[in-house]
């Protein structure tokens, strides 16, 4: 399926399905292509603003039902904090290859001896062991900060339980 082909007839969820999907929720195998499509089509923003004011929408209604005071401070801080949250969502939202890391394998080993049942215990570790170095996140302020994986560590540990 091409970014602009659209789901397959039949297999978009209903109304709740849909409201579950929104909120976080897993939806059955069968609506894989539609979930695919709807994060893959070239109006992917917009379905992420839809799926983003699903969620909002409830809270803020009961936050304006509940919340005593004025009705107008009352909907305006609704409608502010949804703002606040709409935006901290789209601030990052854009594709981009260079986010995209490769697959990663870390080894660990650990070869150790303990004595006298146990209460002390020797042991040589290593922590990735195939000396791999992966960007494994980042965070765009501008700068394009990247997170690496751990460095190859070697090391002793000795242990004794009192």
């Amino acid at each position: 399926m091409s970014r602009s082909d659209p789901p397959p007839a039949g297999y978009r969820p209903g109304p709740f399905r849909w409201f579950w999907y929104a909120v976080g929720g897993r939806l059955p195998a069968r609506y894989r292509p539609w979930v695919l499509h709807d994060l893959t089509c070239r109006t992917w923003p917009l379905r992420h603003l839809v799926r983003l004011v699903a969620q909002l929408a409830p809270v803020a209604i009961v936050l304006v039902i509940l919340l005593p005071g004025p009705l107008w401070i009352r909907v305006m801080g609704a409608v502010g904090g949804s703002l606040v949250g709409l935006l901290y969502s789209f601030v990052f939202l854009y594709e981009a290859t260079e986010f995209v890391g490769k697959s990663l394998l870390e080894g660990g080993l650990r070869l150790g001896y303990n004595w006298s049942d146990g209460k002390y215990e020797a042991a040589l570790f290593g922590r990735n062991i195939t000396d791999e170095v992966v960007a494994v996140g980042a965070i765009d302020f501008n700068n394009l900060t990247g997170f690496l994986n751990e460095p190859q560590i070697w090391g002793v540990q000795f242990k004794a339980t009192f």
